[in-house]
């Protein structure tokens, strides 16, 4: 069989729309593609999911989400010799590509085989595809290990890093600007605790032989009566991202000691966790992914960013990150995508699924 033209189904993806909460079309392509196959395909609201009949007494599960982020002013397909510009081209159309193309050439594999094309990865997890295939098919998402395939230039990032949210409340007493000395200003509050963020030390856990890095960052403040009042109240949002060494709850009582005596319950404040999503360990010992990486030309290395690698960690399923694209232009007005990361994770993924 030649050599599948990846680059082309990319562009031709690219150019279907798909921000997250609007994969009816894209949904509709891909399951046009895959309904010519042997495969069984199925399709739940708008994921599509195909799969080889049990054979082989393991199954590997290939993910990759159909949505996007909004356009940048990239919403069409740009093609300059062998890149391919584009809203989602590294996040994640060239991953679908792969696995379209597996999907529709694969006509011996070793291993049983199920391609998952799912909706809103890109929005809260409520809305996740795969959340709803658990909740409606979960027989669809059962799996010995598992490959998202996020960007990731074609290396194994193993894992993934927990996130969590935190709001911040300080309390404080109203006065008149022209004589504050009567009030307590909750914006001044702040000040400590927006310094203890930003001189927060990242730790550097290195799990499997993979390093990861730690985060704190404010993201979001806010504190206004009217501009003659001293405020009595002031917020901060704060995103941490935690290593997959800790639990959510460590990684909480940790952030709740750097804060310290910043914050002060007793004086009305309050540290609240407004959302989490757990991390996920590397996995680097199952066999599979050991494959994986040894057809790679790289070692592996730590995903640093949430995944939904963690949705299958959570249900026992070992599962890794393995795409084209980098992911540090992911989101970005120059997304982007090269031919030749393309032909590489589909020669790596080949070799790993085929007899």
């Amino acid at each position: 069989m030649t050599q599948p033209d990846l680059l082309s189904r990319t562009v031709e993806l690219v150019d279907i729309a798909s921000v997250s909460h609007h994969e009816t079309a894209i949904a509709d392509h891909v399951e046009r593609l895959l309904r010519g196959t042997s495969l069984l395909v199925e399709r739940v609201g708008d994921n599509v999911v195909a799969r080889t009949q049990p054979a082989f007494g393991q199954r590997l599960l290939l993910a990759g989400h159909l949505d996007t982020v909004p356009p940048n002013g990239n919403e069409a397909a740009r093609l300059e010799g062998d890149v391919l510009w584009g809203l989602g081209a590294a996040d994640m159309k060239a991953g679908l590509a792969v696995m379209i193309e597996l999907a529709r050439r694969i006509t011996q594999p070793k291993i049983d085989l199920t391609f998952v094309f799912y909706v809103c990865e890109e929005v809260e997890q409520e809305h996740n595809g795969l959340v709803q295939l658990l909740r409606e098919r979960p027989d669809l998402v059962a799996a010995d290990a598992a490959i998202l395939g996020e960007p990731t230039g074609g290396v194994v990032e193993a894992g993934c890093q927990g996130t969590a949210r935190f709001e911040v409340l300080l309390a404080g007493e109203r006065a008149h600007t022209a004589r504050p000395w009567m009030g307590r200003n909750a914006i001044h509050r702040l000040a400590p605790v927006l310094e203890r963020a930003r001189s927060y030390v990242p730790r550097e856990p290195e799990i499997d032989g993979c390093r990861f890095k730690e985060s704190l960052q404010a993201v979001a403040v806010e504190g206004f009566v009217a501009y003659n009042v001293v405020p009595d109240r002031a917020r901060v949002v704060l995103n941490h991202r935690f290593a997959p060494d800790r639990t959510v709850r460590e990684a909480e009582t940790a952030i709740r000691e750097l804060l310290g005596d910043s914050i002060s319950e007793d004086q009305g404040d309050r540290f609240t966790l407004l959302d989490q999503s757990a991390p996920a360990p590397p996995s680097l010992g199952h066999p599979l992914i050991k494959e994986l990486v040894a057809s790679t030309a790289s070692p592996p290395r730590a995903k640093l960013g949430w995944t939904d690698v963690s949705f299958f960690a959570e249900h026992g399923v070992p599962a890794t990150n393995f795409g084209p694209g980098d992911p540090n232009v992911a989101h970005s007005a120059d997304e982007r995508v090269p031919r030749e990361q393309l032909d590489a994770c589909y020669a790596a993924l080949e070799a790993l699924v085929s007899a």
